[in-house]
């Protein structure tokens, strides 16, 4: 089955390259050239992920990763991958971008070849592939949360919280090793598929917007710091 790529650039050389090179990989492109049909084309149509740059006509791309983050009644959609490709490259921006929910950030001029594998990776992640699921294993449960794997669905007490591709990856790893300690480089080498980079802040942010969304449900941190090593998954279930 052909998976759903939506491309959100305004530049039309820039979408067509992308557009043709990715058909040829065998995904099913679905093109928008300003953020107003963006919207649109977000509103009638779940995508497995979504390209876009930030700097558009009408509506940003800052406005459309909140829309997207922000539906309600359609889960599938709140969780839609989404890979940014942006000019821009100072790190501030690409933090703020991750912040937003963004799952990867590209800066231009970019590789087609690179892009490729990213939308790989994160579909894989984001599918739960990067894990092997073991009969009996659908769902995992500690702390209150769930993560039902079948349908790639985290929930806290039967609220179903809405985290993006590289957050449940995250989760997924303290979930299946509870009462284990996770470096930084151990979690982003299993999350992101590369060599973990000391500089490199992408950990932080994704590990910061998870544990927040988790305390927000919970009134509590689900995820502990071990100072000096990482992180594990809070003991005991919530009282």
């Amino acid at each position: 089955m052909y998976k759903k790529v939506l491309i959100i650039e305004d530049d039309r050389e820039i979408r067509k390259l992308l557009a043709d090179y990715l058909e040829a990989k065998g995904f099913e492109i679905s093109e928008a050239g300003d953020g107003r049909t963006a919207l649109i084309a977000m509103k009638d149509t779940v995508y497995d992920l979504i390209l876009m740059d930030m700097m558009l006509p009408y509506n940003s791309g800052t406005e459309l990763i909140s829309a997207l983050r922000g539906a309600k009644k359609d889960s599938a959609k709140a969780h839609t991958p989404v890979i940014v490709i942006s000019a821009k490259s100072s790190l501030d921006t690409r933090i703020e971008t991750l912040h937003l929910g963004a799952d990867d950030y590209i800066t231009k001029p970019f590789d087609l070849d690179e892009v490729y594998v990213r939308i790989e990776a994160l579909l894989r992640r984001s599918s739960g592939g990067a894990y092997t699921r073991e009969a009996g294993e659908e769902k995992l449960s500690a702390c209150g949360l769930t993560f039902d794997q079948q349908n790639n669905e985290v929930s806290y007490k039967q609220e179903v919280l809405k985290l993006t591709a590289k957050e449940r990856g995250l989760l997924l790893i303290f979930l299946k090793n509870p009462g284990k300690t996770f470096t930084k480089a151990n979690l982003y080498e299993s999350v992101w598929g590369e060599e973990y980079l000391y500089e490199d802040n992408t950990i932080n942010v994704h590990m910061s917007n998870l544990r927040n969304k988790l305390k927000a449900v919970s009134g509590r941190e689900l995820i502990e710091t071990v100072w000096g090593i990482g992180y594990k998954l809070a003991q005991g279930d919530e009282g």
